[in-house]
């Protein structure tokens, strides 16, 4: 009974430590990579915020390194991601009784190119796109500002890290 028991604990633990090999707590799975470049996001959209570009760019790269193991270069990365901001856009979302605007939309759109030379299946090009409401008497200055880029950030990011890594 004893030697049973040591026995399924042994078989448990070894079928524990394999089974990490195909999975982490990312979610991303076996990544046959060693190294991804972020290549610098250039701002093509028709509302020019000064230094959105870098913000993004960095942002990206910040997501990747800190939920992989994967080494950032600046050249001949094993994955690579480039692209363009194609939105910035502010809309009137609600309006109060007197016709006056209640609150409004920052949009952001980002259109990304993933290319992974290890695995040319899992190549593709498409637009992220989140948006941050906030009041109209605000200014998109400041604390609003930083504040809109950081939710913002953090949905589009994580949602080009699923797209390319996690394959949710």
């Amino acid at each position: 009974m004893k030697r049973t028991l040591i026995f399924i604990l042994f078989l448990s633990t070894i079928f524990s430590i394999n089974s990490c090999k195909y999975y982490n707590f990312t979610g991303t799975g076996k990544i046959d990579a060693k190294t991804f470049q972020v290549n610098y996001f250039q701002n093509n959209a028709e509302l020019i915020e000064p230094g959105i570009e870098r913000d993004f760019t960095l942002a990206l790269q910040d997501l990747i390194q800190n939920q992989t193991n994967l080494n950032l270069v600046t050249s001949g990365g094993d994955l690579r991601y480039e692209g363009e901001i194609t939105g910035f856009r502010i809309s009137p979302m609600t309006a109060t009784a007197d016709q006056r605007t209640a609150q409004n939309r920052l949009t952001f759109t980002v259109n990304v190119r993933f290319t992974n030379m290890k695995k040319e299946e899992d190549n593709f090009e498409k637009p992220f796109s989140f948006f941050y409401d906030y009041p109209a008497n605000n200014q998109l200055v400041g604390a609003t500002l930083a504040a809109a880029k950081q939710e913002i950030f953090e949905r589009i990011t994580q949602d080009i890290f699923n797209e390319s890594l996690a394959k949710w």
